[in-house]
């Protein structure tokens, strides 16, 4: 079996699934039932200072919703814990002490003073906890108030509040990240400028999920208005990813640890997330969505997959896809696929000839001899993935690496030995990197 426990900043846990800040760890009665489930640990719903903090009463999600009613995409318009921060504190000194081997990290967010952060960080490593994740990116309600998302966005701002916890605090500083933001190498940089110890992203994406054509309402709205709110779920995990990797690789943050955060739903999302550099993965909507025993499935999947690939701990693939990653400008030109079309398992639906002849390249046939009858064009393909992406049908189009001739649109000989791009002739860093 897989040894799937972590060591996150000198957090241990016994695996990597973490349950995000968000309402499934509002309270000691959700956490209990989380770490029962298997999760391997928590980032406590963000406190704050009194007074109390109010919720509204109305809808609070809305779910952008695929054919068959699964949620795809999931906003929310909730604010930071409403409950007493005595309240959690008591709790969370509770949870920690019955489950000792799990991880417990408190998200905190306060007013962007010195004074605020000096007062509360005492009374939170005082719980015994393993952490802290300084909410940076919350886009709604507290972003309004200075907080949240608008301190988030100023790079200034996160070094400045991330040197002040490590000043008043021993505790490793997670500073979690907002995506609502050009470019998300900047944050990270600041964070690190600032003497953080890890980041966690991405937090939640600026959204309204649609109007109630109808009533010309905002969905979901609160006594017939609506206020944008966070967009979460699977149909973010690419930007997540994207922005995952883009701190794993830049120079100035590399090697910095990441939490990531976004459309963790299957064993399989978590080993992406971790190829790209993450040392843990935190997921809320799959929770919401389907419940806590979710981490089972996920985490006997991961092991799985690892027996199979022969990885013994989470170390072993952590970070392996990182060098893959790269800039439009390096990518090998002289790489040439075609697409090619299993005629068995072919159902004659005819979607790949239809995507090709009205948007792409005119190069699938529809009729041969008078017969209905879908064939790839080699001269005309491009071997741009658009048929494979929408044939309904698993591997019956796939793309093939030419072995021999040249690039009918360029006239470039195919160049087939690029088993190591990195080092190939070819590739414009490979002196770079040699040197």
């Amino acid at each position: 079996m897989a040894d799937l426990s972590t060591n996150f900043l000198g957090i241990k846990s016994p695996n990597p699934f973490w349950l995000a800040s968000a309402p499934p760890t509002d309270k000691a009665y959700n956490v209990e039932r989380a770490f029962e489930a298997g999760w391997g640990g928590v980032v406590w719903k963000t406190v704050g200072e009194d007074p109390q903090v109010v919720n509204v009463y109305g809808p609070r999600y809305g779910a952008l919703l695929g054919n068959d009613r699964r949620v795809i995409g999931f906003n929310n318009i909730e604010l930071i814990s409403d409950r007493p921060l005595k309240t959690n504190l008591d709790e969370i000194r509770r949870v920690k002490r019955a489950w000792p081997d799990r991880a417990v990290v408190v998200s905190i967010m306060v007013p962007c003073e010195e004074a605020s952060w000096k007062r509360i960080l005492p009374m939170v490593e005082d719980t015994g906890c393993d952490g802290i994740e300084l909410n940076f990116g919350c886009p709604h309600g507290m972003s309004e108030r200075g907080m949240g998302s608008s301190v988030g966005q100023v790079p200034e701002y996160i070094e400045m509040v991330a040197r002040w916890c490590k000043t008043y605090s021993k505790l490793p500083v997670i500073v979690k990240l907002t995506p609502n933001i050009t470019d998300i190498r900047y944050p990270a940089r600041a964070a690190k400028a600032g003497g953080a110890d890890a980041v966690s992203l991405i937090n939640t994406i600026n959204s309204i999920m649609g109007v109630d054509l109808a009533t010309m309402t905002m969905s979901p709205s609160v006594d017939k208005q609506g206020s944008h709110g966070g967009y979460c779920g699977t149909a973010v995990r690419p930007i997540a990813l994207n922005m995952v990797a883009e701190i794993a690789r830049d120079p100035q943050t590399r090697g910095l640890p990441i939490s990531g955060i976004g459309g963790v739903q299957t064993w399989r999302d978590a080993a992406e997330f971790i190829a790209l550099g993450c040392g843990t993965v935190q997921v809320c909507t799959a929770a919401m969505t389907y419940g806590f025993k979710i981490v089972q499935e996920m985490a006997q999947g991961l092991s799985d997959w690892m027996d199979e690939k022969g990885y013994e701990t989470i170390a072993d693939f952590q970070g392996r896809a990182v060098p893959n990653v790269t800039d439009w400008q390096y990518l090998n030109l002289n790489y040439v696929t075609k697409a090619k079309i299993d005629q068995d398992l072919c159902i004659k639906c005819g979607r790949c000839h239809i995507a090709c002849e009205d948007t792409s390249h005119q190069a699938i046939t529809s009729m041969v001899d008078g017969v209905r009858h879908f064939e790839v064009m080699d001269d005309e393909c491009v071997g741009c993935n658009l048929c494979v992406n929408v044939c309904p049908v698993d591997d019956c189009i796939t793309m093939v690496q030419m072995t021999e001739g040249a690039d009918p649109r360029t006239g470039r000989a195919i160049d087939n030995d690029y088993a190591n791009w990195t080092t190939h002739p070819n590739n414009p860093m490979a002196k770079q990197a040699a040197e």
